[in-house]
């Protein structure tokens, strides 16, 4: 028996995105459709307002085309306003699972457009940040789902200390973003095999370092390190993607892996990029997932 992993894509690797004026974006039935095409069978769900929030619409919507929810992205404020967090993923955690997901992917939302500026916390806001996550992971629960935190740039848990920090902290497992946790300084394959029993999910994304070193030290913006092309097809940027996947399997993860390659689609971007690119990347993946060894069958 071969050993096998489970799959899904991502709207943002087809440039949709929830930050305003971040780049053209594609109809959700040109997106399904080429997921479909490349062989994906499950999909995150997106930006809010993206796919249809009602369940029923979205059943039939993913049916259509053949695929499966995995659950979906939340950025939502953390550290102030508990009951508005709190009452904005009651909703999600409800259509996800009303639709078949089964993780809640939650990132610590400044409150800010985009994800170029930080303000910083005090110990009370972080304190309040962490105390609701943990009360959002009770209510999906409720759902049945799973939640993890997603170190991002542009959230309150970004770089190496706050991971560790959070980590120290909550309870809470990560969404092990390899692209993500790069670009905030933590190494992602170094991270799995200290923190194997936090690996909850996975976004697989490649980036390259020099850009990625620009957006780390403030010398550039992350949205125009987006459109200069930092995300790249897996195996074509400075992600130790093989290892990392080696990593996890070995620790006995069996959750998803998430392409997901942050794009932003200019006026002048030709439509079938992000097909061209997320088959690459699957490609990439289907060589490693070939490297891996045998599961055995179990008596």
């Amino acid at each position: 028996m071969t050993a096998t992993i489970r799959v899904a894509a991502a709207p943002i690797s087809w440039g949709v995105c929830e930050v305003p004026g971040w780049g053209r974006v594609l109809d959700a039935a040109t997106v399904l459709g080429e997921m479909a095409e490349l062989g994906v069978q499950a999909t995150e769900l997106g930006p809010p307002g993206y796919l249809p929030r009602d369940p029923a619409e979205l059943r039939e919507l993913l049916g259509h085309h053949g695929l499966t929810l995995v659950g979906g992205f939340l950025a939502v404020v953390l550290h102030e306003n508990q009951e508005h967090a709190l009452a904005e993923a009651e909703e999600s955690a409800a259509l996800f699972a009303a639709c078949g997901g089964d993780v809640l992917v939650l990132a610590a939302a400044t409150g800010l457009d985009g994800y170029d500026d930080r303000p910083r916390l005090t110990d009370a806001e972080w304190a309040t940040l962490v105390d609701t996550a943990g009360k959002i992971r009770d209510l999906a629960a409720a759902h049945g789902l799973r939640t993890v935190l997603h170190p991002h740039v542009g959230t309150h848990v970004e770089q190496q200390a706050e991971v560790e920090r959070f980590l120290a902290d909550s309870d809470l497992g990560l969404c092990l973003d390899t692209g993500h946790l790069m670009i905030g300084g933590t190494d992602p394959v170094e991270l799995a095999k200290r923190y194997p029993e936090r690996v909850g999910h996975v976004h697989l994304k490649d980036v390259r370092e020099d850009l990625a070193a620009e957006v780390r030290s403030g010398r550039l913006a992350y949205t125009d390190a987006v459109g200069r092309g930092m995300y790249t097809p897996l195996g074509e940027g400075d992600v130790d993607v093989a290892s990392m996947v080696r990593s996890v399997q070995a620790a006995g993860y069996d959750g998803w892996y998430v392409l997901e390659q942050d794009t932003a689609l200019g006026e002048g971007s030709p439509d079938d990029l992000p097909r061209r690119d997320t088959g690459r990347s699957l490609a990439h993946l289907a060589k490693i997932t070939d490297s891996l060894q045998p599961l055995v069958p179990k008596e």
